[in-house]
């Protein structure tokens, strides 16, 4: 899953490459109307809604197409234009259980299939996050797909209350929630006051709607949007929290789904408001084997000659950030980073190990390692990015929705001073890490969500890609939902510490694998293993 805001994913390259900031407006030109279409599915829109009970009419629109561009200055827009990219604004109910009340609009695109003579159906995309927008993704996407992408209609939508769907704006003055508890109590006693501040502010100004922001809205939404675009089945391509979200739709509403790809996968016991709870030894191999990565280009970064020399300059960093905040950069852009912050900074750069991405970490770190000597430097701009992206407002939107989605889907404990005993717990075996996996968040003073969570008593089948060193969704994760569906496969990426796979790493075995299954509808005889190449 992605914990990050957009403008930090983007600098860091941490997690999948999602999609820019999130935009602010609907299409203006691509509006819904709920005109009756022949030949449309007239499916119930959830799994416990009686059949046509006052939801054929959200079934029944025709979606008016349109430029997805929104203004002169909409780069994003302009991007998919230039694509053959359309797009258009979906209605759904805000509460599924009261279809003739207040409805909210869902932004969805369509690069249109151009072999229509072997077009397979529709494919629905999601990011991950939650939170992610996947707008913009249908072009690169079709890259991806390579021979098979022109056969499909590439659907991507902004899910409910993120980017242009009814974005949620609970006005947070920093840019992520996933913070860490610090090296003491009162490093943690200012998490307890800030998480809470977070759940109060969305309070303040989204009561109205918060109980409605959750994974099986977002499915029912999906399950619309294959109905209004006439498919009796829908294929769907679900990274990170994506496939938690495709695990959903499989058991609310079986038999609507084509071919199902799940990268990055997560077991849903494993999905919670404590995301990486779980995942402390993952993370401290990627660090590890990032560090050895730095340790042979010591000359470039100065962390140090050997992995355990790297390594101890991250304590140092993080030890030194403990005493006092760290003054990172200078004048105009400088910023102040404390011990709660430093270690989000590390869990965003080690979700990738490509050679790019692990420069990028080891150039930060040489900046923070200056800083905590004393000797602030100057940021480049894409360090910039990432601390006015991680510490200010500015873009605050997208981890405001990801809070509310967690928080909608499942109840976290209540009591700080068990986030404490369990942080203590934790903090010897995993120094690093364990205060930030389990620090307390918003959702201790989240309402409860209205629904249950959804189980697993449905088989799917399922191309489920994962890789071994994966410090977000772990690979025990996705075996674990590979044994809730029997049915599926698992396409395992030997010896990559890295979430995110097809189409993102560059990986042949496993692209050319994927676009097997897509093009063909056939999934493997048996599980399948690739191998990460040498950089």
């Amino acid at each position: 899953m992605t914990i990050l805001s957009p403008a930090l994913r983007r600098a860091s390259a941490a997690g999948l490459a999602l999609a820019a900031a999130c935009l602010t407006a609907s299409p203006t030109s691509a509006t819904a109307t709920a005109r009756p279409t022949a030949g449309h599915e007239r499916a119930a829109a959830t799994a416990g809604h009686a059949q046509g009970a006052g939801l054929d009419r959200y079934y029944r629109q025709r979606p008016v197409w349109g430029s997805c561009v929104q203004g002169p200055g909409d780069r994003t827009g302009h991007d998919l234009a230039k694509a053959g990219v359309r797009c258009a604004d979906v209605t759904v109910p805000l509460d599924y259980a009261d279809p003739g009340g207040r409805t909210i609009t869902v932004a969805v695109s369509r690069l249109k299939a151009t072999d229509t003579r072997h077009r397979i159906g529709s494919i629905l995309l999601n990011n991950g996050g939650p939170g992610g927008p996947a707008l913009e993704s249908p072009p690169d996407i079709r890259t991806a797909m390579k021979e098979a992408g022109p056969r499909y209609d590439i659907i991507g939508f902004d899910p409910r209350f993120v980017g242009r769907s009814t974005p949620l704006d609970c006005h947070w003055p920093v840019g992520t929630s996933v913070l860490a508890a610090g090296l003491g109590r009162d490093s943690f006693e200012r998490q307890v006051a800030l998480q809470k501040g977070l759940a109060d502010k969305c309070r303040a100004t989204n009561a109205s709607v918060l109980p409605y922001i959750s994974t099986r809205n977002t499915a029912r939404d999906m399950d619309v949007i294959r109905g209004v675009l006439g498919e009796r089945k829908i294929s769907y391509l679900g990274y990170s929290y994506g496939t938690y979200l495709g695990t959903v739709y499989t058991q609310m509403f079986p038999g609507r789904f084509d071919r199902t790809v799940l990268d990055g996968a997560l077991a849903p016991d494993d999905y919670n408001p404590r995301l990486l709870r779980g995942a402390e030894p993952e993370n401290e191999r990627a660090l590890s084997a990032w560090a050895a990565w730095a340790a042979r280009r010591d000359g470039a970064y100065g962390l140090g000659r050997s992995r355990a020399a790297v390594l101890a300059t991250v304590h140092r960093i993080v030890v030194a950030s403990g005493r006092g905040p760290l003054t990172v950069g200078t004048a105009p852009h400088a910023y102040r980073l404390d011990d709660t912050q430093v270690p989000s900074l590390l869990v965003a750069g080690i979700a990738d190990d490509t050679s790019r991405q692990r420069a990028t970490l080891a150039e930060q770190l040489s900046v923070l390692a200056r800083a905590a000597s004393g000797r602030p430097t100057r940021l480049s701009p894409e360090f910039t990015e990432v601390l006015r992206g991680m510490l200010t407002g500015d873009d605050a939107k997208s981890p405001a929705a990801q809070s509310a989605i967690i928080c909608g889907d499942k109840p976290a404990p209540r009591d700080p001073e068990g986030y404490w005993r369990d942080i203590e717990r934790h903090r010897a075996r995993h120094p690093l890490f364990g205060p930030l996996t389990r620090n307390i968040g918003p959702c201790a003073f989240w309402d409860r969500p209205r629904e249950a969570p959804t189980k697993v008593h449905r088989d799917a089948p399922a191309l489920i890609v994962a890789a071994t060193g994966d410090p977000r969704a772990t690979y025990k994760s996705s075996r674990a939902l590979h044994a809730l569906l029997p049915s599926s496969k698992l396409l395992t990426l030997k010896g990559a510490h890295r979430h995110g796979l097809y189409g993102e790493y560059g990986n042949a075995c496993v692209d050319g694998e994927v676009n097997r299954y897509l093009a063909t509808g056939k999934l493997p005889e048996n599980d399948l293993t690739c191998v990460k190449r040498a950089d």
